[in-house]
Parts: C-alpha cells; structure tokens; sequence
C-alpha cells in the first residue's frame, strides 16, 4: 500500500495502453519515496485497461473518461484530481527507477523558484542513449529534447534547462495554479513546450535531474497516427511561438523563424507524403487570433538558445520524424 500522506501525485494518462502499465505500475510501486499517489486518466481505451486496473490495481485511483480528450487535457483532468504538492506527468509507456521520486522531490526543494524538474529520459531499447536530457527551445522557435541519442555518459551534471519533457517532469502546484494547467488546445504535443515557456515568463525555472531515472518507448502510441502527429506538430508550435515570443522579439526573428519552419516543413512532407504538416501550419494560420488572445504576460526574461546551424537541424528534429 502507498502512504496516506500524499506529497505527490503521479498522473498516468493511458490511452490502449494496457500493456504499458502493466511495466509502468510496478516500477512506481516500488519507489523508495512513499509518499505519493498513482492517478490513471484512461482516456477511452478499447482494450480493457479500466477493467483490469481495477482488478489488479485496487491502490490506484483510476478515472475514466468515455473518449480520447488528448493528452493535455486527460492529463488536466488528472491534475485537478491530485492532492499532492507536486504533480508529476508520467507516460504510461514508461518505468521508472526506484528512486526516480526522491531524486525529483530532493532537486525541487533545494530553491523556491525550481518549478519543474527535468527527468534523465533513456531510450527503452537503448537504454545507454538519451531520449531526453529537458527540452531546449531555440530563437527559431524550434523545441528539440536535449541530448536526443546522445550517450547518457553526457548528461551527468544537473544543470538549469528550458523545461522538462511532458513524458516524465515534476511540477509544483503551486506554480501550475499560477500560470495554469497544460492547454488543452493542443490535444498532444508541445504543451509541455507551452507550459515551459509560460512558466520561465512567469519568474519559474527548470532544474534538469540525472539522478531521476526514467525509461521511455518514445511514442508507442503515436506511431498508429503518423500523420495526425505532424498535422499535430505543426500546428502546435506556431500556437506556442505565437502565444509566448515577446513581440519585439518575435518581430525581429519572424523571418529566421518562418526560413527555419520552411525547412523542417519540407522535410516532413518529403519523409511523410503527406500534406499534413503543411495543413498544421495552415491550421495555426486560421487560429492565430484564438493563440494571441492566449498570451500570457511576462513578468521575467526569457532566455531561448541559440539557432541551431541548419547542417545540425535533421539531428535536433529527427525525433519528430512520422514513426518517432
């Protein structure tokens, strides 16, 4: 059994993912830190995931919703539920080492204003790899998982990062009642992008955490709509740059952003054959009074890093390619 004091709350949205939790649940139950609690959103599943949650998880507290929300806003749902301090945003397809909790709950108490943690994200079947060491966003406007298939050799050292990746960050509740939870607009992808930036805006920071360990099959369930998640892709990161670039900035970066875009846009299509990363962006276009009616205000500079050289783009993106 967990503790009954709870001082963080895991969210699990599931979605057909029954064969996931079935490796993601034990990995959680056997934390060194006790005190949290396990929250599965199932957001529609057809392969009996509440059932057997129910069966075999009775210490689990499952909420059910009757068709796929999305991931931002199943994991909402989920959020308002938790009665912890921290909220932590966990993909089902996924485990986690046994200290990967207390490594989390250690790194955010050390400064008031660490909001997130940024967890050491490994490739599931090259577990020597990174899958993500935090997110980075550069001036272009590109989000990229830092460290992607890099050697977990290199990022050893915690340090500060733009954000953690949504596939296993720590929040504090108290930031998220602040700027607000993930948007659900978005339905899945760059929300964790979105929620980064506005938090940064908002005097917040990230502290990436080596020692929270955690293996990911990167987009087991996106892999059945490949073309859906670059519709998704597109459209969403020009939601984010939209909603969160400061305007004398963005100004003076739009052409640099939109020559960058041009690029990676071809990219997709070429690798897809399909139009929809060219129906995202054209998406975005259609919304874009919806986006800037969501800009939050800065109260604190945001720093982005410096534009990727084109030649290093495939790497920084490939990750985004249909099948990733």
């Amino acid at each position: 059994m967990l503790s009954e004091k709870v001082v963080v709350s895991v969210v699990v949205v599931n979605w057909n993912g029954r064969s996931w939790l079935a490796q993601c649940l034990p990995s959680l139950q056997a934390q060194s830190f006790r005190e949290f609690e396990i929250i599965v959103v199932d957001n529609g599943s057809r392969d009996g995931s509440v059932n057997w949650l129910n069966k075999n998880w009775p210490q689990v507290r499952v909420i059910s919703l009757p068709q796929n929300t999305g991931f931002a806003h199943a994991n909402n749902v989920g959020i308002s539920a938790a009665r912890g301090e921290y909220i932590v945003a966990l993909n089902n397809d996924t485990r986690v080492g046994p200290d990967w909790l207390a490594a989390m709950v250690t790194a955010v108490s050390t400064a008031p204003n660490i909001g997130m943690i940024a967890c050491q994200i490994r490739i599931w079947d090259e577990p020597h790899l990174l899958d993500s060491a935090g997110i980075e966003v550069d001036q272009a406007g590109i989000a990229w998982n830092r460290g992607w298939r890099q050697p977990v050799t290199t990022a050893t050292t915690p340090c500060e990062v733009f954000g953690p990746s949504g596939a296993a960050a720590l929040y504090r509740r108290i930031m998220l009642e602040q700027i607000g939870f993930f948007d659900t607009d978005y339905f899945a992808y760059y929300e964790d992008v979105d929620l980064a930036w506005r938090a940064q805006k908002a005097g917040w920071r990230c502290l990436y955490t080596p020692a929270a360990c955690v293996w990911h099959k990167h987009s087991a369930s996106a892999r059945r709509t490949p073309t859906y998640k670059l519709f998704l892709l597109g459209r969403n990161k020009w939601w984010t740059i939209l909603k969160n670039y400061e305007w004398p900035a963005l100004v003076k970066a739009l052409p640099l952003i939109l020559a960058y875009d041009l690029l990676t846009m071809a990219g997709q299509v070429w690798q897809s054959r399909s139009i929809a990363p060219i129906n995202g962006r054209l998406a975005a276009i259609k919304t874009l009074h919806h986006a800037i009616r969501k800009r939050p205000p800065a109260t604190h500079p945001v720093t982005l890093s410096p534009v990727t050289p084109f030649w290093q783009l495939h790497h920084k993106t490939s990750h985004l390619k249909p099948n990733g």
